[in-house]
């Protein structure tokens, strides 16, 4: 399947999926005994019209599965989705389902995320939360190594701990958590995937989770191109 590159050592990969537009649109005419072999000008109107009104219920027949590999931050910011989906608007959507590697089975090189310097980014100026504009490029400098230096640190600890025998689950205790990347599977119904879309691809959302739901949107675009058109229309 189709994958993305992210950040610098990430990725978006599409593992597999179920359905397409026409998914959703039978989805909704067994209500009447109907079935669409084709998709027609009908058809994108009954997902326009199911969009609109919130009927809800037909989009969570298509799923889609991707594996991720990201900085512990942006996977932790993603898991909310998990949490919510059965939640959010009424929906019960409860077709999620989260794998995430470990590493109290697995002591692979760790591969963390360090902004290069023209990636770090101001506090904002009226609000608590987010970033603001790029810092200049000698405080970025300054910041990307003392970072290094930090990773480098607790990779050593990380190391001598295994070497004298602590275990995985412990020694992990050592690596500098929110810039390690790990990998996970997600599985979401399109519903699910077009509310994270509509969350993360605002312009207010933090940047390194902007740039996985970009290659998100990318991916599935192609598959379901009218109803990501109306579920997420201020980005398709």
């Amino acid at each position: 399947m189709a994958m993305m590159k992210v950040l610098n050592e990430g990725y978006v990969r599409l593992v597999d999926h179920m359905g397409t537009d026409l998914t959703v649109v039978n989805a909704a005419r067994v209500s009447y005994a109907k079935e669409s072999l084709e998709l027609s000008d009908r058809d994108v109107r009954l997902i326009q019209f199911l969009a609109r009104e919130g009927h809800t219920s037909p989009f969570r027949h298509a799923i889609l599965q991707f594996e991720l590999y990201a900085p512990l931050m942006v996977c932790r910011q993603w898991w909310k989705y998990v949490v919510g989906s059965a939640h959010y608007e009424g929906t019960g959507d409860s077709l999620e389902a989260w794998n995430e590697s470990s590493r109290r089975y697995i002591t692979e090189e760790p591969v963390f995320y360090i902004p290069q310097q023209h990636e770090w980014r101001s506090k904002p100026e009226n609000s608590k939360q987010g970033s603001g504009d790029a810092v200049a490029w000698e405080l970025g400098e300054k910041h990307m190594r003392e970072l290094m230096e930090y990773v480098e640190l607790g990779l050593t600890k990380y190391e001598a701990a295994l070497a004298d025998g602590i275990c995985a689950e412990q020694a992990r205790l050592f690596l500098p958590a929110y810039g390690m990347y790990v990998r996970w599977y997600w599985t979401a119904s399109l519903q699910s995937v077009a509310h994270f879309l509509a969350q993360r691809l605002e312009h207010d959302a933090q940047k390194e989770i902007q740039d996985y739901a970009k290659a998100i949107l990318e991916l599935v675009k192609p598959i379901f191109p009218v109803s990501l058109d109306q579920l997420v229309p201020s980005q398709v």
